[in-house]
């Protein structure tokens, strides 16, 4: 349960963080939430979360008595591999924006275009968001194991 609060957790304040970020101008603003989001909230306590998360579930389907072939078990790899697979994808698009925010934070912080445009950037709010949303997908399952019966 620990690993699931972690990971989703981790989920939640990466998509406020990032949300806040995009309504920020200034470039150190957006540096210091662009780094909590990857090194914080992604980073550290998204990780542990992933690693419990996926242990002790893959543990918990066996004590259980289910089956890995059950179809919401299945469902509920694939969208955890696809939801991270996604953050990853994300994270390293995201990574040119917060040096970007860094570099113009050193160099007087003055609100930039190019700077909102990237943080705005509709690839990178889908690929984060949608991360986010799988999460959540594969908790739903966990929870409603929808075809496991009884």
């Amino acid at each position: 349960m620990t690993g699931a609060f972690l990971f989703l957790g981790a989920t939640v304040v990466a998509v406020v963080l990032n949300v806040a970020a995009q309504l920020r101008e200034r470039p150190s603003e957006i540096a210091l939430l662009l780094r909590l989001m990857s090194h914080a909230a992604v980073g550290v306590v998204g990780v542990l979360g992933l690693l419990l998360v996926l242990g002790f579930g893959l543990w918990l389907v066996d004590d259980a008595g289910y089956g890995f072939g059950d179809g919401w078990i299945v469902a509920a790899l694939i969208l955890f591999v696809l939801s991270n697979a996604l953050g990853g994808i994300g994270g390293q698009r995201g990574k040119p924006v917060r040096e970007l925010a860094e570099r113009l934070a050193a160099e007087g912080d003055a609100p930039s275009a190019e700077l909102r445009s990237m943080v705005r950037d509709p690839v990178l709010i889908v690929l984060n968001y949608g991360a986010g949303l799988l999460a959540f997908g594969v908790l739903a399952l966990m929870i409603w194991k929808p075809g496991a019966g009884g």
